[in-house]
């Protein structure tokens, strides 16, 4: 078989869809062609490759790359005095009723050129493929204007410009109220529904269109015209719902099919039956659960139980959770939620790309899936999920090159 690089004596973690667990293989191979994975399995099983180079892996593992499937990863300014406020006893909900919170970030956004966003945005983002991320999403909903929105949509895809990292863009335009629309709620998510979502659509910026369904967001009806909006333009949908109150968000978003619902601290038994019937996927944020003392655990068990997939994210943030290390983030998982090693590791892989509508594309090692992956240098894969602080990627490959 002919390819172009092919990655040998390594132990895989496949996380294919038809094996249990993490697809763990001992002695494995990986190769690769025009950027995709034309083998990986055992080494007993394999063709013989013509290469243009081969790598011993010498028994390290080999996961696919990470995906991180909710992030704000695009803003500007940053709200560390908010944080003081929390130390000092004031909540997350009054800081953002007394005009921080959001709105904060709102104004430098606003004040910040495209070009900033992008400057600001990629220490960030460089520290997530420093621990072998290879594909994120990254969300709107810091500008909350027409152009300010387009801006920062338009600035979370130029990242990809300037790394080697694949980029999946969701318009969160119903982040917030801006102070323009104070008092009119429902005059904004006109804004949204009839200029907003038609634009973003018609230049393709966006992959999915979210929104923060809560009592210091939008309500439950605000939010279905949001999504009546975006399938009325091709958009799949997401949801931030049940952080803070069950507002049935969860149950609305799998109503609409959508990929997934975020954060579900709050979540019912109800919010599970419907998300497991649609087959949406739960992303969970421990940063932020972390970061503003939240007391109330999602119900893990519950969606175990209900065989709906779990997926984790940094939820990288300026004000709830200021996290750029999916490594931490899934030993917080496993730590807070009492996740297993599988379901962490699942999470920023397969559940992730699932979460993000691509995994067709990536979150495996399979054929025909992109050739992204992250070589290990560890002796079990629970060593991911059990350190902190400590970084043991060894090398990080996007589309078959070694980056």
């Amino acid at each position: 078989m002919r390819c172009d690089r092919v990655w040998s004596k390594a132990r895989l973690a496949t996380f294919a869809v038809d094996r249990s667990g993490i697809g763990a293989i001992e002695d494995g191979v990986v190769a690769a062609r025009g950027g995709r994975i034309v083998y990986a399995g055992p080494a007993a099983d394999a063709p013989t490759f013509e290469a243009r180079e081969t790598i011993d892996c010498a028994s390290r593992w080999i996961t696919p790359g990470l995906i991180d499937p909710h992030t704000h990863l695009v803003f500007g300014g940053d709200r560390a005095h908010e944080f003081e406020l929390r130390l000092a006893g004031a909540s997350y909900e009054a800081i953002a009723r007394a005009g921080g919170g959001i709105v904060s970030t709102m104004k430098a956004t606003r004040a910040a050129s495209r070009a900033d966003l992008v400057a600001a945005a990629l220490p960030r983002l460089d520290a997530l493929i420093a621990e072998g991320l290879t594909t994120l999403e990254i969300k709107s909903g810091y500008g909350l204007s027409l152009d300010d929105e387009l801006k920062s949509l338009r600035a979370a895809r130029a990242l990809a410009d300037v790394r080697d990292v694949s980029v999946t863009t969701t318009f969160l335009g119903a982040h917030a109220l801006p102070p323009e629309f104070a008092g009119d709620p429902d005059g904004y998510v006109d804004l949204v529904c009839r200029e907003m979502i038609p634009a973003v659509a018609a230049e393709g910026l966006a992959d999915a269109v979210d929104a923060f369904c809560e009592g210091i967001g939008f309500t439950p009806a605000q939010t279905r015209r949001v999504f009546e909006a975006a399938h009325a333009h091709g958009l799949p949908v997401k949801l931030h719902a049940e952080q803070l109150s069950n507002l049935n968000g969860a149950a609305l978003a799998a109503e609409f099919g959508a990929l997934s619902a975020d954060h579900l601290e709050h979540l019912d038994a109800a919010g599970i039956a419907a998300m497991a019937k649609a087959g949406t996927v739960a992303v969970l944020l421990p940063g932020a659960f972390y970061f503003v003392r939240e007391t109330r655990l999602p119900p893990i068990e519950a969606l175990r139980a209900a065989g709906v997939p779990m997926a984790l994210a940094t939820d990288c943030n300026p004000g709830t959770s200021p996290l750029t290390s999916l490594l931490l983030t899934m030993n917080m998982a496993a730590t807070l939620f009492r996740m297993t090693v599988d379901e962490c590791l699942a999470g920023v892989t397969r559940e992730a790309a699932r979460a993000i509508g691509r995994l067709e594309s990536v979150g495996t090692l399979e054929v025909g899936k992109a050739c992204d992956l992250a070589v290990w240098d560890i002796e079990r894969p629970a060593e991911l999920v059990y350190r902190m602080g400590f970084n043991p990627l060894h090398a990080r490959v996007w589309k078959g090159e070694i980056a």
